[in-house]
């Protein structure tokens, strides 16, 4: 008697890294065995109610992760029939957030803008689309780069992907700005915080508040989910008050009535009112001056014996409570959070700016914002 072939298992589409809703098709092919009448599964060691060559997968959740084998037979008997080699299937539940860059993030007037989409597994069959805010519908395309020809303007842009059939599509992506000089008045205008810091807590009341000379101002904001521009909603006068919510979590900055835009600045409303908030400055900081960090509890408390990070690296544990430097310096920019009775804050971006180059503070401040989309 002829040695039935060994099956193989392959997947439709092709790649065995999925994410929780998409669809999937679990094939068994048989070299040769195509008299064979009847496929048995397993997952791991557990056996499947299938009987057929395809076994599909819709929908799929965590519980269908695994490797997948099959053999075939003829007749009653599995009798020497071989099993295939298991194919790994891995189930995220984590919705992919694709990750948008912009070149060049600041804009020559007429310049051409080229997008970037980046996803986790990028090779596995995306396609991209494409959204400019205020629009509300998005341009598909199998490429994961887009070019904007001659633009003049500051705008805003988001993206995301999608696969298969019915299509799965991932979050938006964080937003990028392509921001145009022409539109951006001097360091006589400025937008003040208060209280002067990047996160708080929900219901904290916090003041944002444009200054310069200009009759007319508006504060608006674009949404963490990258999906909406917005106006303050309690506008009295120059300046805007919030009482805070998770949906506050954005970018603001002032715009004239004539269009000009200052100081984008990053806000972040901690949903979790029994950790702590790192206190750190809302503006970059200038080459050679002090700052002090501290970490702080909804009851105001700020605390002490607090650990403090600088990108992800632990640089002070001790009794005190303020990370000081005395005099910032280029290496000292970046992202830092804090700790304490094993609960962290969220991480925010600490700017430098040179001090001999007060026309730097306006550019770096929107290249604050850049890094704030990219975190």
């Amino acid at each position: 008697m002829q040695t039935p072939p060994k099956p193989t298992v392959t997947l439709q589409p092709s790649w065995t890294q999925i994410y929780s809703g998409e669809t999937v098709t679990v094939r068994c092919e048989i070299q040769g065995g195509e008299g064979a009448q009847r496929n048995e599964w397993r997952q791991g060691w557990v056996k499947l109610h299938e009987t057929s060559s395809e076994y599909t997968i819709s929908r799929a959740t965590w519980s269908d992760r695994g490797g997948y084998s099959c053999r075939g037979r003829r007749g009653s008997s599995w009798t020497d029939w071989k099993w295939s080699d298991s194919v790994t299937l891995t189930v995220s539940d984590n919705k992919p957030r694709p990750v948008l860059t912009v070149s060049p993030s600041w804009l020559s007037p007429g310049a051409s803008v080229t997008l970037n989409c980046e996803v986790e597994h990028q090779s596995a069959g995306w396609s991209f689309y494409w959204y400019k805010a205020l629009l509300p519908d998005g341009n598909g395309t199998a490429q994961d780069s887009y070019i904007i020809h001659g633009q003049t303007h500051t705008a805003g842009y988001v993206c995301r992907a999608g696969r298969g059939d019915p299509e799965y599509h991932t979050d938006h992506s964080q937003p990028k700005f392509v921001w145009s000089a022409g539109q951006f008045v001097s360091l006589s205008a400025s937008l003040t915080v208060s209280p002067d810091r990047v996160q708080h807590f929900t219901s904290d009341s916090v003041s944002l508040t444009c200054e310069g000379n200009f009759t007319e101002w508006r504060v608006r904001k674009f949404s963490e989910d990258g999906r909406l521009y917005s106006d303050c909603r309690r506008m009295t006068g120059s300046t805007c008050n919030i009482n805070t919510s998770k949906s506050d979590t954005g970018v603001y900055w002032c715009e004239s009535g004539s269009g000009e835009f200052i100081s984008a600045v990053n806000i972040t409303v901690q949903n979790d009112g029994n950790g702590p908030i790192l206190v750190s400055p809302v503006h970059p900081v200038t080459e050679g001056a002090s700052v002090s960090l501290s970490c702080s509890l909804k009851t105001q408390k700020i605390l002490s014996n607090v650990f403090f990070y600088h990108n992800d690296k632990l640089i002070q544990n001790d009794t005190r409570g303020e990370l000081k430097i005395s005099a910032v310096s280029k290496s000292d920019e970046g992202f830092y959070k804090c700790q304490s009775s094993g609960r962290e804050s969220a991480q925010s971006w600490m700017s430098v700016k040179g001090e001999d180059r007060p026309e730097e503070g306006n550019v770096t401040r929107q290249r604050v914002f850049i890094k704030w989309l990219q975190q």
